[in-house]
Order: structure tokens, then C-alpha cells, then sequence
């Protein structure tokens, strides 16, 4: 059953869209200005180099040239920026009225094989986190870890410890609710074949990433080759342990997992792509607990 749309939500979406199209199309424009702008730069160097000289006027025609694209270059991403912008207002629209549709009862019924394909593009279609130059990325970016006050929002991915038949499992839940007086979180088991409702507290909930880590300009918020993680079994909703054996190579890419598994004579899986969404640090038990 498809969910309910809430006409003005549906309303605003369409004007969103209208307007990142509009934001498109700038961002189109500047892109072909800035690579004009850096056509002249690169033609005023070879005329440099085939005069062998570095005159003091050629310095200034350089400068003036650099000036000028690093120019078109920062309006370029200010409309990248822009239409960035749109595509977040438009998820989060989007995420809200999935989950007011649940609120009222609306729930939809989805075969397994679609159900994991939604996970799968879920967690490829994440933000992308995109920061300023020397900027750090924040807390639910790839593998930096959140703050120890943060509380998961209504709707966010996390991963829950709950009681299975013979021991705890950490599953893929969506969060429901937080009381602050109990601190304690109510979440859904992703599974839809379970459906079970869990009351957990906050030690047993961890939020899982909100935006993926790009290799090529934040490698420092990407778990390193060697370390020992949680991470989702491919076509399930269920973390286990594994070694992380490559990082992805491009923000598109997965990692690349070993899982612990006995029934190999080295006891580890062979590799298998894991998204950075669905990987989490490895938490010991601590005794007694």
C-alpha cells in the first residue's frame, strides 16, 4: 500500500523541485563559465612556456586570469550549494510525511527482495558530505561517531541491541521515539517480516551515519584497513562482527568486509561489500551486563 501524501507537503515538493531545476541550470551555466576560465589559463601558460620567459607582463596576465577563475569557480559551488540545499529540504519533506503516513496507521507492505533493494539505495543515497576547505566533518559522517548527548530524531537509522532466542543481536531499527524522562528509545524493527517494537536504552541504540565520507577529501573519517567492526550481512538486517579489508576508493563505493565466520578454514568470509551506512564500531559487553 502506497502512503498517504499530505497535499501541502506533496504542494511544497513540487516547488522545490521547480526551483532546483532553476538551480540546475545556473550550476550548468557556471560550469561552463568556469571552464572557459580555465581554458585561458591553460592557453596563457603554454604561450609562456613557448617563450621560455616568465615576463613581469605575462605575471600579470596570469594573476588576473587566476583571480578571475578562482572567481567563477566559488559562485560555481555557491550554486552547487544551493541545489544541495533543495535536494536535503526535498528528502526531509519527503521522510516526514513517510512517516506521518505511519503515524496514522498507513503502513506499507513491501516484498523482502524490494525491501533489501531500499536499503541498498537508502544507504547509497545518503548526503554526501560536502565541507569547506580545512572544515572537520561532524558527527555522522561515515565513521565519526556521535556525540555522547545526541538523540536520534523520529524516523533516523540506528542499530539496536534487542533480545533474541538465545542471545542479544544488534539489528537495523528505525527510531520511533526518545523520552527524556526515561531515556529510553522505542524502535521498529527494520525487518518487515518481524515488525516487533523494542523499548531500549540509550547504551543499546547507535546512531548509524546521516552522511557518507568521501575518500578523495575526508580519508579520516573512514574506519582504517584492519579494523575490527559491526557491520550488515549483505541481504540481511542483522549486524556481525568482521574485519574492514579495503575502504572504498570513491564516494560511490563500498567497503569491502571480511566477516567473522567459522565454516572457512581461516575463519573469515571471503570479502563482501558493505555500505557505509551499515557499519558500526564493535562494542564489547562489558561483564556482568
Amino acid at each position: 500500500m502506497a502512503a498517504v501524501s499530505d497535499p501541502q507537503a506533496a504542494k511544497t515538493i513540487q516547488l522545490t523541485l521547480k526551483e532546483l531545476m532553476k538551480t540546475l541550470k545556473k550550476c550548468e551555466g557556471g560550469r561552463k563559465v568556469s571552464e572557459t576560465g580555465l581554458e585561458v589559463v591553460n592557453t596563457q601558460h603554454k604561450e609562456v612556456e613557448t617563450e621560455g620567459v616568465l615576463s613581469v607582463a605575462s605575471q600579470g596576465k596570469l594573476l588576473k586570469s587566476y583571480q578571475q577563475a578562482v572567481g567563477e569557480a566559488e559562485k560555481e559551488e555557491e550554486e552547487l550549494r544551493r541545489a544541495l540545499d533543495k535536494i536535503y529540504q526535498i528528502r526531509t519533506l519527503r521522510n516526514e510525511m513517510r512517516l506521518a503516513a505511519r503515524a496514522s496507521g498507513n503502513k506499507e507492505n513491501i516484498r523482502r527482495a524490494a525491501h533489501m533493494k531500499m536499503l541498498a539505495n537508502s544507504a547509497q543515497t545518503i548526503p554526501l558530505w560536502v565541507g569547506q576547505e580545512g572544515e572537520q566533518p561532524p558527527q555522522l559522517c561515515g565513521a565519526v561517531q556521535a556525540d555522547q548527548n545526541y538523540v536520534a530524531s523520529t524516523g533516523d537509522m540506528v542499530a539496536a541491541l534487542v533480545k533474541g532466542p538465545e542471545d542479544e543481536n544488534w539489528i537495523l531499527a528505525e527510531v520511533v521515539t526518545f523520552s527524556n524522562s526515561t531515556g529510553k528509545y522505542d524502535v521498529d524493527d527494520i525487518d518487515e517480516e518481524q515488525k516487533d517494537r523494542h523499548t531500549l536504552s540509550k547504551r543499546k541504540v547507535i546512531p548509524l551515519p546521516t552522511m557518507r565520507a568521501n575518500p578523495e577529501t575526508s580519508p579520516m573519517a573512514l574506519y582504517e584497513k584492519g579494523t575490527t567492526v559491526m557491520a550488515i550481512y549483505p541481504q540481511t538486517t542483522c549486524f556481525y562482527k568482521g574485519v574492514i579489508k579495503d575502504q572504498p576508493g570513491s564516494p560511490s563505493d563500498d567497503y569491502e568486509v571480511l566477516f567473522e565466520d567459522p565454516s572457512y578454514a581461516d575463519g573469515y568470509s571471503p570479502p563482501l561489500a558493505v555500505a557505509q551506512r551499515y557499519i558500526i564500531q564493535v562494542v564489547e559487553k562489558k561483564k556482568g551486563k
